[in-house]
């Protein structure tokens, strides 16, 4: 039974961590242990996305899930390929699959093919990190057999929490990291990485693998290949609609780099090979400013604000363009400054640029948006 107290403690204590400026590695260690003390589990698994593309950037295993990396390609199928209802993209804020109606044989794909046979586990809830910017991430709550399964209660309390879950990995992910990189960044250039139809290295490309390793920097009891293989299955299911854009998502590691990954299917003369090649590059400051404005918890209109600042433009031409007056547009910027925590349009455009690139801040930023030869 859900002591009220209990949850209403724990809840609090959600709140006040997501608030704390911790790392995302940080509070999603610490919120997890609470979460727990309300909603007990066997294991768990926790997710980030990238807000805009809800891509998966980085997975956590908890529990003997930590034994089964070699389901990641069947996790990425399942989430990203379209035959289950229950996505982390498709749940407004919580769901139990019992709970739901959902436990039965039949009733789901990933618990049929994965969470039963694969884990050992009889249900699930998952709840997803949602706020006004998109999904910034979800965990997964496992029980076995043995156990009663989550009851409505719990996963009406979990979904309270879906703000302040969404709220501390968007803190996390602009918090200030210091000290050295925890390997050697030292890679020039986009990498490449071939995956085949069976979903397999194929080839990669020349310091593809040092990519890898920094993609390894952003997820924790994991392989970094999780995130690679969610991109090949968005870029196979979009082979049916080709004017799809390609899947793509940014990642943050904890050395402060910021990464661009994307996928595209491969063809030959004869058709679709099943082979995707997958892309992972150092972002341009260009590539993260709307995740980084999106962290800011700005509203759609100080975002657009926000865009113009950050392109130069005064605030007469901001009125014009967006049909407000010099005095709203003032108001926004000053709504924006506080959510920022900064005091000028130039503090802004210091901590949207610069603060978000720790290892290269001497370097300054050409026209292109890349940065100029030190």
């Amino acid at each position: 039974m859900l002591g009220t107290l209990a949850a209403e403690r724990a809840a609090n204590d959600i709140e006040v961590l997501s608030r704390a400026g911790l790392t995302v590695d940080e509070f999603l260690d610490e919120a997890r242990a609470v979460l727990g003390t309300v909603v007990p589990h066997l294991a768990a698994c926790i997710g980030t996305h990238d807000p805009v593309t809800e891509m998966l950037t980085s997975g956590r295993k908890f529990g003997d899930l930590a034994l089964h990396d070699a389901s990641d390609p069947l996790f990425a199928i399942l989430e990203y390929g379209g035959a289950e209802s229950t996505t982390f993209s498709a749940i407004t804020q919580a769901v139990g699959m019992r709970a739901a109606g959902l436990g039965d044989e039949g009733s789901s794909v990933r618990l049929d093919r994965l969470i039963r046979p694969m884990f050992g586990y009889d249900d699930e809830l998952r709840l997803a990190f949602r706020d006004g910017a998109g999904l910034w991430g979800g965990i997964a709550l496992f029980r076995g057999s043995d156990d009663r399964p989550f009851d409505g209660r719990e996963v009406a309390w979990a979904a309270g929490l879906s703000g302040a879950f969404a709220r501390g990995v968007r803190v996390g992910t602009l918090a200030q990291l210091g000290g050295a990189p925890m390997i050697d960044t030292s890679v020039d250039g986009p990498a490449v990485v071939i995956i085949d139809a069976a979903d397999e290295i194929a080839r990669m490309s020349s310091g593809a693998q040092q990519r890898l390793l920094q993609l390894g920097e952003a997820a924790d009891s994991t392989d970094p290949i999780g995130t690679v293989y969610a991109l090949v299955t968005a870029a196979r299911r979009m082979v049916a609609t080709p004017d799809a854009p390609l899947p793509r998502a940014r990642v943050r590691t904890r050395s402060g780099i910021w990464l661009v990954l994307h996928a595209s299917p491969l063809s030959a003369c004869d058709g679709v090979t099943g082979e995707v090649v997958v892309t992972i590059e150092e972002a341009r400051p260009s590539e993260v400013v709307d995740l980084v404005v999106a962290a800011f918890a700005l509203t759609p209109r100080e975002r657009d604000v926000t865009a113009m600042v950050l392109r130069g433009a005064e605030t007469r031409d901001i009125a014009g363009t967006l049909h407000l007056s010099a005095y709203t547009v003032q108001d926004h910027l000053k709504s924006i400054f506080d959510k920022a925590g900064v005091r000028s349009r130039r503090e802004l455009i210091t901590k949207v640029y610069l603060d978000q690139y720790l290892t290269r801040n001497d370097q300054p930023v050409g026209p292109s948006g890349w940065y100029l030869p030190g």
